[in-house]
Protein backbone atom coordinates (compact mmCIF):
# COMPACT_ATOMS: atom_id res chain seq x y z
CA UNK A 1 0.00 0.00 0.00
CA UNK A 2 1.48 3.21 -0.79
CA UNK A 3 2.68 5.27 1.86
CA UNK A 4 -0.03 7.77 1.93
CA UNK A 5 -2.63 5.45 2.40
CA UNK A 6 -1.04 3.80 5.30
CA UNK A 7 -0.49 7.00 7.59
CA UNK A 8 -4.63 7.16 7.18
CA UNK A 9 -4.97 4.72 9.85
CA UNK A 10 -3.17 3.74 12.98
CA UNK A 11 -4.70 0.16 13.58
CA UNK A 12 -6.17 -0.77 10.51
CA UNK A 13 -9.52 -2.22 10.95
CA UNK A 14 -10.87 -5.91 9.38
CA UNK A 15 -13.39 -7.32 7.38
CA UNK A 16 -16.11 -8.67 9.58
CA UNK A 17 -14.71 -5.90 12.35
CA UNK A 18 -14.86 -2.27 10.76
CA UNK A 19 -17.76 0.79 11.05
CA UNK A 20 -19.02 -0.67 7.07
CA UNK A 21 -19.81 -4.21 8.43
CA UNK A 22 -21.71 -2.77 12.20
CA UNK A 23 -23.57 -0.15 9.85
CA UNK A 24 -24.82 -2.54 6.84
CA UNK A 25 -25.27 -5.74 9.28
CA UNK A 26 -28.74 -7.39 9.47
CA UNK A 27 -30.57 -9.33 11.98
CA UNK A 28 -32.67 -11.96 10.99
CA UNK A 29 -36.24 -11.07 12.48
CA UNK A 30 -38.58 -13.86 10.58
CA UNK A 31 -37.28 -16.37 7.94
CA UNK A 32 -36.75 -13.54 4.94
CA UNK A 33 -37.48 -10.64 6.65
CA UNK A 34 -34.42 -8.78 8.13
CA UNK A 35 -34.06 -5.55 10.64
CA UNK A 36 -31.46 -2.86 10.38
CA UNK A 37 -30.77 0.48 11.32
CA UNK A 38 -29.53 3.02 8.61
CA UNK A 39 -26.81 5.08 9.86
CA UNK A 40 -25.77 8.58 9.63
CA UNK A 41 -22.58 8.17 9.02
CA UNK A 42 -23.24 7.31 5.13
CA UNK A 43 -25.17 10.14 4.39
CA UNK A 44 -24.93 13.42 2.10
CA UNK A 45 -26.45 16.02 3.03
CA UNK A 46 -29.46 14.24 4.33
CA UNK A 47 -29.74 11.75 1.88
CA UNK A 48 -28.12 8.28 2.58
CA UNK A 49 -25.96 7.03 0.19
CA UNK A 50 -27.35 4.79 -2.71
CA UNK A 51 -23.78 2.51 -3.19
CA UNK A 52 -24.30 2.02 0.89
CA UNK A 53 -28.07 1.06 0.66
CA UNK A 54 -26.89 -1.74 -1.67
CA UNK A 55 -24.06 -3.09 0.39
CA UNK A 56 -27.18 -3.23 3.27
CA UNK A 57 -29.22 -5.33 0.81
CA UNK A 58 -27.03 -7.50 -0.50
CA UNK A 59 -25.89 -8.19 2.96
CA UNK A 60 -29.21 -9.67 3.41
CA UNK A 61 -29.19 -11.17 0.11
CA UNK A 62 -26.29 -13.21 1.57
CA UNK A 63 -27.68 -14.52 4.29
CA UNK A 64 -30.90 -15.28 2.60
CA UNK A 65 -29.66 -17.43 -0.80
CA UNK A 66 -27.18 -20.22 -0.55
CA UNK A 67 -24.38 -18.59 -2.33
CA UNK A 68 -22.34 -16.11 -0.40
CA UNK A 69 -21.15 -13.41 -3.14
CA UNK A 70 -23.23 -10.83 -5.37
CA UNK A 71 -22.27 -11.42 -8.86
CA UNK A 72 -24.81 -9.00 -10.63
CA UNK A 73 -27.52 -6.46 -8.20
CA UNK A 74 -29.95 -4.14 -10.16
CA UNK A 75 -31.50 -1.65 -7.96
CA UNK A 76 -34.15 0.94 -8.44
CA UNK A 77 -34.40 3.37 -5.83
CA UNK A 78 -38.08 4.41 -5.64
CA UNK A 79 -38.06 6.66 -2.48
CA UNK A 80 -35.37 8.39 -0.73
CA UNK A 81 -34.02 6.63 2.47
CA UNK A 82 -33.74 7.92 6.18
CA UNK A 83 -31.08 7.33 8.66
CA UNK A 84 -32.78 5.08 11.31
CA UNK A 85 -34.74 1.77 11.11
CA UNK A 86 -35.60 -0.05 8.10
CA UNK A 87 -36.19 -3.64 7.10
CA UNK A 88 -35.72 -6.19 4.33
CA UNK A 89 -37.65 -8.21 2.85
CA UNK A 90 -36.35 -10.89 0.51
CA UNK A 91 -37.45 -13.61 -1.54
CA UNK A 92 -35.70 -16.85 -3.15
CA UNK A 93 -36.62 -16.64 -6.88
CA UNK A 94 -34.19 -19.55 -8.14
CA UNK A 95 -31.21 -21.58 -6.75
CA UNK A 96 -28.94 -23.61 -8.81
CA UNK A 97 -25.24 -24.99 -8.35
CA UNK A 98 -23.19 -22.22 -9.49
CA UNK A 99 -25.87 -19.19 -9.09
CA UNK A 100 -29.07 -18.10 -7.10
CA UNK A 101 -31.04 -15.44 -7.59
CA UNK A 102 -33.53 -13.33 -4.91
CA UNK A 103 -35.19 -10.34 -4.92
CA UNK A 104 -35.27 -7.81 -2.01
CA UNK A 105 -37.08 -4.92 -0.49
CA UNK A 106 -36.24 -1.75 2.04
CA UNK A 107 -38.73 -0.08 3.75
CA UNK A 108 -39.23 2.48 6.17
CA UNK A 109 -42.60 4.00 7.79
CA UNK A 110 -43.44 7.67 6.67
CA UNK A 111 -44.13 10.44 9.33
CA UNK A 112 -48.09 8.93 9.01
CA UNK A 113 -46.92 5.32 9.88
CA UNK A 114 -47.70 3.77 6.63
CA UNK A 115 -45.27 1.27 5.55
CA UNK A 116 -42.96 2.95 2.43
CA UNK A 117 -40.72 0.74 0.20
CA UNK A 118 -37.43 2.52 -0.14
CA UNK A 119 -35.53 -0.15 -3.16
CA UNK A 120 -36.38 -3.21 -4.97
CA UNK A 121 -33.08 -5.58 -6.12
CA UNK A 122 -33.18 -8.44 -8.32
CA UNK A 123 -29.72 -10.60 -7.58
CA UNK A 124 -27.73 -13.39 -8.93
CA UNK A 125 -25.34 -14.76 -6.57
CA UNK A 126 -22.20 -17.47 -6.92
CA UNK A 127 -19.38 -17.94 -5.04
CA UNK A 128 -16.11 -15.87 -6.60
CA UNK A 129 -13.76 -18.32 -5.10
CA UNK A 130 -14.93 -20.60 -7.66
CA UNK A 131 -14.56 -18.76 -11.15
CA UNK A 132 -11.73 -19.28 -13.37
CA UNK A 133 -8.22 -17.25 -13.63
CA UNK A 134 -9.06 -16.84 -17.34
CA UNK A 135 -8.78 -13.46 -18.35
CA UNK A 136 -9.55 -11.97 -22.05
CA UNK A 137 -10.14 -8.35 -21.69
CA UNK A 138 -8.87 -4.80 -23.85
CA UNK A 139 -9.79 -2.95 -20.44
CA UNK A 140 -6.97 -1.07 -19.02
CA UNK A 141 -6.60 0.41 -15.46
CA UNK A 142 -7.40 4.30 -15.21
CA UNK A 143 -4.00 6.24 -15.30
CA UNK A 144 -4.10 8.09 -11.71
CA UNK A 145 -1.34 10.26 -10.27
CA UNK A 146 0.19 8.72 -6.95
CA UNK A 147 -2.33 9.21 -4.16
CA UNK A 148 -0.01 12.07 -2.93
CA UNK A 149 -0.49 13.85 -5.67
CA UNK A 150 -4.68 14.02 -5.59
CA UNK A 151 -6.93 15.50 -3.27
CA UNK A 152 -9.11 14.34 -0.57
CA UNK A 153 -12.05 16.07 1.11
CA UNK A 154 -9.83 17.26 3.45
CA UNK A 155 -8.05 19.13 1.26
CA UNK A 156 -10.65 21.82 0.48
CA UNK A 157 -12.98 23.97 2.27
CA UNK A 158 -14.40 22.81 5.87
CA UNK A 159 -17.37 21.32 4.97
CA UNK A 160 -20.95 22.35 7.60
CA UNK A 161 -21.82 19.92 9.85
CA UNK A 162 -23.66 16.91 8.63
CA UNK A 163 -23.34 17.51 4.75
CA UNK A 164 -21.08 15.20 3.86
CA UNK A 165 -20.58 12.09 6.57
CA UNK A 166 -19.85 9.71 4.45
CA UNK A 167 -16.25 11.42 3.32
CA UNK A 168 -15.36 11.05 6.61
CA UNK A 169 -15.54 6.99 6.48
CA UNK A 170 -13.77 7.00 3.02
CA UNK A 171 -10.11 7.07 2.11
CA UNK A 172 -10.59 9.20 -0.86
CA UNK A 173 -8.03 10.71 -3.02
CA UNK A 174 -9.13 12.56 -6.47
CA UNK A 175 -7.47 12.84 -9.41
CA UNK A 176 -6.83 16.89 -9.91
CA UNK A 177 -7.27 16.49 -13.45
CA UNK A 178 -11.07 15.76 -12.27
CA UNK A 179 -11.67 18.37 -9.69
CA UNK A 180 -12.49 21.68 -12.22
CA UNK A 181 -15.65 21.50 -10.44
CA UNK A 182 -14.11 22.10 -6.93
CA UNK A 183 -12.20 25.71 -8.19
CA UNK A 184 -15.07 26.55 -10.79
CA UNK A 185 -13.76 25.34 -13.73
CA UNK A 186 -15.58 22.10 -14.68
CA UNK A 187 -13.75 20.31 -17.52
CA UNK A 188 -17.28 19.35 -19.48
CA UNK A 189 -15.45 15.75 -19.34
CA UNK A 190 -18.21 14.44 -17.27
CA UNK A 191 -15.44 12.36 -16.03
CA UNK A 192 -13.95 11.13 -12.47
CA UNK A 193 -11.23 9.44 -10.97
CA UNK A 194 -9.83 8.42 -7.34
CA UNK A 195 -7.90 6.34 -5.44
CA UNK A 196 -10.54 4.62 -3.13
CA UNK A 197 -10.75 2.67 0.23
CA UNK A 198 -12.76 2.86 3.63
CA UNK A 199 -11.32 5.36 6.48
CA UNK A 200 -10.15 2.60 8.99
CA UNK A 201 -7.89 0.60 6.84
CA UNK A 202 -10.44 -2.20 6.13
CA UNK A 203 -9.59 -4.04 2.80
CA UNK A 204 -12.29 -4.27 0.24
CA UNK A 205 -14.86 -7.25 0.00
CA UNK A 206 -17.53 -7.87 -2.60
CA UNK A 207 -19.76 -6.02 -0.18
CA UNK A 208 -17.82 -2.42 0.03
CA UNK A 209 -17.31 -2.82 -4.08
CA UNK A 210 -21.13 -2.53 -4.02
CA UNK A 211 -20.45 0.76 -2.07
CA UNK A 212 -17.31 1.93 -4.47
CA UNK A 213 -19.68 1.82 -7.38
CA UNK A 214 -21.27 4.77 -6.31
CA UNK A 215 -18.92 6.97 -3.39
CA UNK A 216 -17.30 9.25 -5.79
CA UNK A 217 -18.97 12.54 -6.33
CA UNK A 218 -21.13 13.02 -9.37
CA UNK A 219 -20.15 13.13 -12.78
CA UNK A 220 -22.53 15.98 -13.27
CA UNK A 221 -20.21 18.48 -11.58
CA UNK A 222 -17.59 18.13 -14.38
CA UNK A 223 -20.37 18.95 -16.53
CA UNK A 224 -20.50 22.55 -15.16
CA UNK A 225 -24.07 21.28 -12.85
CA UNK A 226 -24.56 21.26 -9.02
CA UNK A 227 -26.66 20.03 -6.49
CA UNK A 228 -28.37 16.36 -5.65
CA UNK A 229 -28.10 13.79 -8.48
CA UNK A 230 -30.41 11.02 -7.25
CA UNK A 231 -29.82 7.89 -8.67
CA UNK A 232 -32.95 6.18 -10.09
CA UNK A 233 -31.78 2.59 -11.25
CA UNK A 234 -28.25 1.22 -10.75
CA UNK A 235 -26.71 -2.28 -11.50
CA UNK A 236 -23.48 -3.35 -10.22
CA UNK A 237 -21.03 -6.56 -11.82
CA UNK A 238 -19.13 -7.93 -9.12
CA UNK A 239 -16.18 -9.57 -11.17
CA UNK A 240 -13.98 -10.96 -8.34
CA UNK A 241 -12.89 -10.85 -5.26
CA UNK A 242 -10.71 -7.65 -4.75
CA UNK A 243 -6.74 -7.95 -3.58
CA UNK A 244 -5.65 -6.01 -0.66
CA UNK A 245 -4.71 -2.26 -0.94
CA UNK A 246 -6.95 0.89 -2.55
CA UNK A 247 -9.06 0.66 -4.99
CA UNK A 248 -9.12 2.83 -8.37
CA UNK A 249 -12.45 3.84 -9.44
CA UNK A 250 -13.21 5.57 -12.88
CA UNK A 251 -16.75 6.80 -13.47
CA UNK A 252 -17.63 8.48 -16.96
CA UNK A 253 -20.23 10.60 -18.65
CA UNK A 254 -21.01 10.04 -21.98
CA UNK A 255 -24.36 11.48 -22.71
CA UNK A 256 -27.06 13.71 -20.36
CA UNK A 257 -30.32 14.24 -22.35
CA UNK A 258 -33.77 15.01 -20.90
CA UNK A 259 -32.36 15.89 -17.36
CA UNK A 260 -30.90 12.30 -17.13
CA UNK A 261 -27.41 10.77 -17.43
CA UNK A 262 -25.54 7.69 -17.12
CA UNK A 263 -22.79 6.97 -15.02
CA UNK A 264 -20.45 3.98 -16.04
CA UNK A 265 -17.94 2.83 -13.37
CA UNK A 266 -15.04 0.74 -13.34
CA UNK A 267 -13.01 -0.54 -9.57
CA UNK A 268 -9.58 -1.81 -10.29
CA UNK A 269 -8.18 -3.64 -7.34
CA UNK A 270 -4.02 -3.31 -6.45
CA UNK A 271 -3.25 -6.44 -8.47
CA UNK A 272 -4.26 -4.11 -11.79
CA UNK A 273 -7.70 -6.39 -12.03
CA UNK A 274 -11.10 -5.33 -13.04
CA UNK A 275 -13.02 -6.27 -9.91
CA UNK A 276 -16.53 -4.33 -10.32
CA UNK A 277 -18.28 -2.18 -13.04
CA UNK A 278 -21.91 -0.23 -12.95
CA UNK A 279 -23.74 2.00 -15.11
CA UNK A 280 -26.70 3.87 -13.51
CA UNK A 281 -29.62 6.18 -14.31
CA UNK A 282 -29.65 9.09 -12.50
CA UNK A 283 -31.90 12.85 -12.45
CA UNK A 284 -30.06 16.25 -12.57
CA UNK A 285 -31.08 19.71 -12.34
CA UNK A 286 -30.85 21.47 -15.37
CA UNK A 287 -30.18 25.66 -14.98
Amino acid sequence: MPEAASAQVATRATVGDSEFDRDTAVALRAPGVYDVDLSVGWTIINAVNGGYLLAVLGRALADALPHPDPFTISAHYLTASRPGPAVVRTETVRTGRTLSTGQASLLQYDDEGREVERIRVLASYGDLDTLPDDVRTTARPPALPPMEQCFGPEDGPTPVDGSSAITERLMLKLDPSTLGWALGQPSGKGEMRAWFGLADGRDADPFSLLLAVDALPPTAFELGLTGWVPTVELTAHVRSRPAPGPLRVSITTRNLAGGFLEEDAEVWDSADRLVAQSRQLARVRLP
